[in-house]
């Protein structure tokens, strides 16, 4: 569905990615995982058109869009729940919903089953909402301009345990329905619960790719790449 082929993106003259690839199939959550500072955002701002890549190609369903503007490869099937949630803190959350809303699949509805707290919150502004309920509204909006890949760039951020398990819980709902994800985290648990397959990042590279039951196992990978000692699954 996805494959990002050897990009490089830049900063001004400062470089961020270096040759950085990866895929992502059809109804599969890949998760890229890293230390901060490694160019996960710039690799999921590369894909979306915010920040094109100066070399290399990304190709979506078969069409390279690596050079398109963002309205565009929004049209075509891409959204974005970014880093920092950036929800209208001044629009309701009906309002922040529908704001994007567009095609057929989700609706209105059906997002206020998947988030029954939005559904009691629907008249209050996003700034009166809690962290984890923004993080919800972010993931409603993106979801409801029907999409067939979302990329989710660090959801978990600043969450309490009990959200970030019910975050997990949704991504799960959503694979079983047949939607590719793309998630950046910092919360290896969370990625390792939900994911397919691993692409860890260095230095803006793509250093190591495996499945995810690979790098439970192995203790090496995660001290060397992640900064961590041992995780299971969770």
């Amino acid at each position: 569905m996805l494959q990002v082929a050897g990009i490089d993106t830049f900063y001004g003259e400062s470089q961020i990615l270096r040759g950085a690839s990866l895929k992502v199939q059809a109804g599969q959550v890949v998760a890229l995982l890293g230390r901060n500072g490694m160019g996960k955002t710039t690799l999921v701002r590369s894909i979306m058109g915010l920040t094109p890549p100066r070399n290399g190609k990304v190709i979506f369903e078969g069409k390279e869009i690596s050079h398109l503007p963002a309205h565009r490869i929004a049209l075509a099937g891409l959204a974005l729940v970014p880093q920092g949630r950036q929800i209208f803190p001044s629009l309701t959350v009906r309002e922040n919903v529908v704001f994007g809303m567009r095609g057929k699949g989700f609706s209105e509805d059906t997002i206020y089953r998947y988030f029954p707290v939005l559904k009691m919150r629907a008249d209050h502004r996003g700034n009166q909402l809690s962290g984890g309920e923004q993080q919800m509204l972010a993931i409603a909006r993106a979801l409801l301009s029907n999409p067939r890949l979302v990329l989710m760039d660090e959801p978990s951020e600043g969450l309490a345990p009990i959200i970030i398990h019910a975050i997990g819980d949704i991504i799960l709902q959503l694979k079983a329905e047949g939607l590719s994800i793309l998630l950046v985290e910092q919360n290896v648990p969370l990625a390792l619960r939900v994911a397919d397959y691993v692409y860890l990042l260095h230095n803006g590279r793509v250093a190591h790719e495996c499945t995810k039951e690979e790098l439970v196992g192995n203790a090496r990978l995660q001290a060397e790449y992640m900064g961590v000692s041992k995780y299971g699954e969770g």
